[in-house]
Formats: structure tokens, sequence, C-alpha cells
């Protein structure tokens, strides 16, 4: 038992999170709408910025969407069927949600960055917290029109956001998914500050330079 819950129960909500969090929904919904593989354009990356290099706009929000409710169910499900003293527990379903879209089975564990979901998450688990994440993102998004600048500093503030609303839990599970966020965003870090990261609606095609971007 941990924190009043047996083993199975995180072993569920782990394995249930993550299978939920590898549905690639850029890469089917491009590929349902004849846009091709978008792992052969841009970055290669399956999440919506990439999308958006399609030029498709619908389908980019609806892989916005779609992404971002992968970790919002996670973490309502659990609460659902356990109720709302299951928070660390639906914390756990939302992380591995995390995990599951960065390093999907389906695709060899290829994945995107986590934003949207991570960002999902954080609107189920923290409503207040994950808003103010979310215009963060959109604030940054707006004003510089980098992606992957508006995504690295929401991670960064939204622990701090929960901390100043006293959500230590979230704060302490926020801040772990906010590095692995920074990890993932290693290649654009260094492209940010080299002033050579693609604006957001670029359009790009070929062989992606990086398959993880």
């Amino acid at each position: 038992m941990i924190a009043g819950f047996p083993l199975w129960a995180y072993g569920a909500a782990i394995v249930a999170g993550y299978f939920l969090g590898s549905i690639p929904f850029g890469l089917l919904l491009t590929r349902l709408a004849g846009a091709g593989d978008i792992r052969a354009i841009g970055s290669g990356n399956i999440g919506a910025t990439n999308v958006l290099r399609t030029g498709r706009k619908g389908l980019a929000f609806c892989t916005l969407i779609l992404d971002g409710s992968k970790g919002a169910a996670a973490v309502l499900l659990v609460n659902a069927l356990i109720g709302a003293d299951a928070s660390a527990l639906a914390l756990i379903a939302g992380g591995a949600a995390v995990l599951g879209h960065n390093f999907p089975i389906w695709l060899r564990f290829k994945g995107g960055k986590g934003v949207a979901t991570t960002l999902g998450l954080m609107i189920a688990a923290a409503p207040v917290v994950g808003v103010m994440a979310c215009l963060t993102w959109f604030a940054i998004a707006v004003i510089f029109r980098l992606s992957s600048l508006a995504a690295l500093v929401a991670l960064a503030l939204a622990p701090i956001y929960a901390l100043a609303m006293g959500r230590v839990d979230e704060a302490i599970a926020f801040a772990g998914l906010s590095l692995l966020g920074w990890v993932r965003h290693a290649t654009n870090l260094r492209r940010l500050l080299k002033g050579e990261e693609p604006r957001i609606g670029a359009k790009s095609g070929g062989t992606p330079s990086d398959p993880t971007a």
C-alpha cells in the first residue's frame, strides 16, 4: 500500500495512462486527411506545431485539442473512478500519458514533446493553474511567434503558479513535467539561442533533420 492505494492501482494508472497518451493523433489525422506521413516533413514531430506546417490549420487545431485531451482524460478518469482523494494517483496517470505521447510504443518510442498533453493534464488537475499556463503559452506565442519558446516559458512557470496557489503536490508534479519538457526541447533551445528556430506556421518539407524536434 502507498498513500492508501495498493500497488496494482498505481500500476494500472501508469499502464492505462501510458497507452492513452501513446495514441498518435497528429499522425492519424494527417493520414486520414490525405496529408501524408507527418513524420516526413518539417521537424518530423507528431504534434500540432508540425501538423500546422502542412498548411492545414484545422488538422493542427484538432491535433492540439486531442493531444491535450489525453492528459486531461487520464486525470479525470482516475478521479471519476476513485474520487477526489486520488489526486496523487491521477497525477501519476496524467504523467504516464505524457510519457506515452513522448515515447509511444507504436512509433518505436519516437513521439512528440508532450506540451499539449502536459497542459491538458494541468487543466484537469489544477484548472486555474492550467489556464494560467495556457494563457502564458498563448501570450508568448502571439508576441514572438515561437512555439518552443512559448512552451518552455509556460512549462517553467506552471509549477511556480501551482506553488503560489498552495498546490504543493501539483507543483512538484508540474516541476517534473517541466524538466522533461525542457529536456525534450534541447534542440529547440539551441536553435533559439542561435536565432534559427522556425516561426509558428512556417511550412517545411523534405526529410526532417531532427526527428525529435
